[in-house]
């Protein structure tokens, strides 16, 4: 199952002033946050280890991860189990809005035209991961 790709998000109201990668920032935060907390599939682990070693190291972003190791897809096959039932909760939404967009738009899109002027930064991933946190709680008390 494909939950996101950068692809979709390159046309219709993408910022023509953005380079395409843009449309990942939003997506490589959340998968970023999924690999650090040990939601990784056993072959993304073993496929992708040198770019793990680097996001752990944080000398390359979720974004680049998505952009090197992924095809800037997102998909169930980068998760484990708990990755895949806890993304489907909160970034599909289990068929409802999708919290994780509101809270990205809450936590960093303040006063940019869109969320896609975003900067994908480690320092932007700190303020969107106490979200995530607490989604994740929450979820954990839910199921």
């Amino acid at each position: 199952m494909k939950y996101d790709d950068a692809a979709w998000h390159y046309g219709g109201d993408f910022p023509v002033d953005l380079p395409n990668e843009a449309g990942a920032t939003h997506i490589g935060m959340f998968l970023a946050w999924l690999l650090l907390h040990g939601m990784g599939s056993e072959v993304l682990i073993y496929r992708s280890r040198k770019s793990l070693e680097k996001l752990r190291s944080r000398a390359i972003t979720g974004k680049d991860f998505l952009m090197i190791e992924c095809d800037e897809k997102f998909t169930d096959e980068e998760l484990n189990e708990q990755g895949n039932r806890f993304t489907q909760y909160y970034y599909n939404g289990d068929g409802k809005i999708c919290q994780y967009l509101d809270d990205y738009d809450e936590a960093l899109c303040s006063g940019l035209e869109s969320m896609y002027y975003v900067k994908d930064t480690w320092e932007n991933y700190e303020k969107l991961q106490v979200y995530i946190n607490a989604a994740f709680q929450h979820w954990q008390l839910i199921r």
